[in-house]
Parts: structure tokens; C-alpha cells; sequence
């Protein structure tokens, strides 16, 4: 194998391994911040934290569960037996075993003199499902522990050194997860159409920009309001998962699984954009933007009628000051990359169209993974003259 292609694998197998790092160095986090409350007599904050991980683990567990049931049968052989898996699954190391596979996959692609395009088709599929599930992660669980956190220091008037290790923790597995997903969307582009560095810097940027503010006002709010905050959460959370439904995704296997996807998304939703729909996003994006930036406004303000609840000492005005200067940056970059850098692609027909006709020189199906194929779809248009999209019941994993 050429050097150049040989250390683009090696740099995969580098990227998976410190995506697993940092989703367990998170995980430590959490859970010495949770034993921390419980020494110190904080028993609803302990509470608070170990929740949302139960939470979010348990929803990763059934996404991980659900799309091995739905794979072609032997696609991920060898493999353990279902009971096994099943087991594993229960015992909340479904996504750690995937991330396990990734690597092992993406090691012996690597390692070979000469991979056969069906290892490297597979080496692809594992990766994408991955990226997907520790974007599922982020803003289920470590996106709303980073508010919980925020809300406590804000609350108390100081931060204590475990407390700044989850914050910056959380910064970067949020930072890691949306480059590796616009990455995963990026493996599934066309080759024509395939994006370079500045994309993803810019996409990047722009989003956690505009993340930052809303994770601020949500804090603010959660640490005046304690009590409310939940309310306004299912309230809001209640609206998104509407209009997600409106939209009429078609993301998982069946029906009762999709209703899943949805609460996944409209938890993102609260938090930050994403595309479920086929079409020209612009109006969509541009209500949910209007929607959360209303929505932070109304907490920031009752936060100004309500300053002196709060610790002093903590220089409140210049981190507001500093989030609007996120918020219009981040808005900038975000038109600058809609408009010069999120292209419209040409989707070859035989790459979405579920057919068995696209096969590796050894006359094996390549596997090919419709879900994050059907997410990039949504979020990268398609010109006029383009084919249909792969219909309902089509098989994932094998083209």
C-alpha cells in the first residue's frame, strides 16, 4: 500500500482510539464528581449526575442493540453470540464493545500489505456507526452535565478542582463529537464532492460557538430556577419532539425504535441544530434559531431581575458579555460555511439505491451504511437533476 493512503489508516485508528479516551476519561470524571457530592453531603447533586449518565447509557445500549439486530446476518462475524451481545448490551458495554471492534477493524486494515475493499468498506461502516452513537452521547448526556455543573458553580459561588476537570472534560468530548460526526459525514459525501479541512474548522466553530451561549442561559436558569428548570426543559422538549414528528423521520428499523431516534433528537434540539429532513433547511434552521435564541433571551432576562439570588464574586456580566460575543461570531461563521463551504452534491444513484449490484473485486456485497448515507443526504442538498432516495425498507449494511 502507498505511504500516503497507509497513514490516512494509521491516523484513523489514532482518531478512534482517542475518541474511546476521551468518552472513558469523561466517564471517570462523572463518577468522581458524583463520589465527591456524596461525601460532602450533596446527595440530590449525586443524584443529579449518576441520572443523566443511567440515562444516557441506557439510550446508547438500545441504539447500539437495535441497529446490530437490524444488520445483515453475518455482516459482523465473528462475533460473539447474541446472548452474549445481548448481555454485554445489558450490562451497559454495548458501545465500549463497538468502539473495541473499530479499533480491532481499523488495526487490521492497517496492518495489511494490500486490504481487500470489503475491509475497508467495513472498516468505514463500524466508524460511521460509532461517530453517530458518541454524537447520541454528547448531547444526552455530557452536554447536559456541563449545564448541571455550571448551574452548581454558579449556585455556590466557587468551583472545586473535580468540578473544573468535568467542565473541561466536557468541553472536549463535545468539541470531539462534532468533528467526528461532520467527519462521518464527510466519508459518506461522493467523491467529487468530498470537503477539505476548512469545512470542518468552520462547521466546528460555529457550532460550539452557538452551543456555548445556550448552555450558559440553560445554567443561569437551572441555578436560579431549580425547580422549574425540568418544567421548562419537557416543555420545550415536548415542542421539539412535535415538530420532529412533523417532519416524518425515517432513521431506525421500525416504528417504536424511531420514536426513540425522535426524543434523541429533539434533546439535541434543545441544546443545538440538526437536520432530519430531506430538503432546503434554510427555513427550518432559521425557525429553530429564532426559537432557542428567543427562548435564552427570556431566561438571561430573568436572570437580570433576579441577579442579586446569586453568589457574588462570579463575573456573571462578563461571561453574558462574552456569550454574545459568541453567539454573533458563531452566527457569522455559521452563514460564512453555508455559503461558500456546505456544497450540494450529486448522489451516484448505485451508492443509496440498496441494490446488491456494487461488489468488491472478490465478489462480496461491500457494506455500506445507510443511516449516516440517509443523515448526509439530509444535511448536504442534492442538485435538481438527482436520483431518489433509498425507499423505507431497504437493507442497511450491504449496497
Amino acid at each position: 500500500m502507498p505511504w500516503l493512503p497507509r497513514a490516512a489508516l494509521l491516523w484513523d485508528v489514532v482518531l478512534g482510539f482517542l475518541g474511546t479516551a476521551a468518552f472513558l476519561i469523561d466517564l471517570g470524571a462523572d463518577l468522581w464528581a458524583a463520589g465527591q457530592y456524596v461525601l460532602s453531603g450533596r446527595y440530590l447533586w449525586a443524584a443529579l449526575v449518576l441520572g443523566l449518565l443511567g440515562l444516557a447509557s441506557v439510550a446508547l445500549q438500545l441504539f447500539s442493540w437495535v441497529w446490530l439486530r437490524a444488520d445483515p446476518a453475518g455482516l459482523h462475524a465473528p462475533q460473539p453470540p447474541g446472548r452474549c451481545l445481548a448481555l454485554l448490551h445489558l450490562l451497559q458495554l454495548g458501545y465500549l464493545y463497538r468502539c473495541v471492534q473499530g479499533l480491532r477493524q481499523g488495526l487490521l486494515v492497517w496492518q495489511q500489505e494490500a486490504p481487500s475493499e470489503f475491509d475497508l468498506a467495513y472498516a468505514d461502516f463500524l466508524t460511521l456507526d460509532i461517530s453517530m452513537l458518541r454524537l447520541f452521547e454528547t448531547f444526552l448526556e455530557t452536554t447536559p452535565q456541563l449545564t448541571l455543573v455550571l448551574a452548581i458553580v454558579l449556585q455556590s459561588g466557587w468551583a472545586e478542582p473535580y468540578q473544573w476537570v468535568g467542565i473541561c472534560t466536557s468541553f472536549v468530548g463535545i468539541s470531539w463529537a462534532l468533528l467526528d460526526y461532520h467527519r462521518a459525514l464527510r466519508t459518506c459525501l461522493p467523491p467529487r464532492s468530498r470537503l477539505g479541512l476548512g469545512s470542518s474548522v468552520f462547521y466546528f466553530l460555529w457550532n460550539l460557538l452557538l452551543l456555548w451561549p445556550r448552555v450558559l442561559a440553560v445554567a443561569l436558569f437551572s441555578a436560579l430556577f431549580p425547580h422549574y428548570v425540568a418544567l421548562h426543559f419537557l416543555g420545550l422538549w415536548l415542542v421539539l419532539l412535535s415538530w420532529v414528528w412533523l417532519q416524518g423521520t425515517d432513521f431506525m428499523p421500525d416504528s417504536c425504535s424511531e420514536w426513540l431516534y425522535r426524543a434523541t433528537v429533539a434533546t439535541i434540539l434543545y441544546f443545538s441544530w440538526f437536520n432530519v429532513a430531506e430538503g432546503r433547511t434554510r427555513g427550518r434552521a432559521t425557525i429553530h434559531l429564532l426559537f432557542l435564541l428567543s427562548d435564552s433571551v427570556l431566561m438571561v432576562v430573568t436572570w437580570l431581575t433576579h441577579v442579586t439570588w446569586l453568589p457574588s464574586g462570579i463575573p456573571l456580566q462578563v461571561l453574558l458579555l462574552a456569550s454574545g460575543i459568541c453567539f454573533l461570531l458563531g452566527l457569522a461563521l455559521r452563514l460564512v460555511y453555508y455559503r461558500w463551504l456546505h456544497p450540494s452534491c450529486r448522489w451516484e444513484p448505485d451508492r443509496v439505491d440498496g441494490a446488491q449490484g456494487v461488489r468488491s473485486l472478490e465478489g462480496r456485497p461491500l457494506p455500506h451504511n445507510r443511516r449516516l448515507t440517509h443523515l448526509a443526504q439530509n444535511f448536504f442538498p442534492r442538485v435538481r437533476d438527482e436520483a431518489a432516495l433509498p425507499q423505507k425498507g431497504e437493507v442497511n449494511g450491504v449496497l
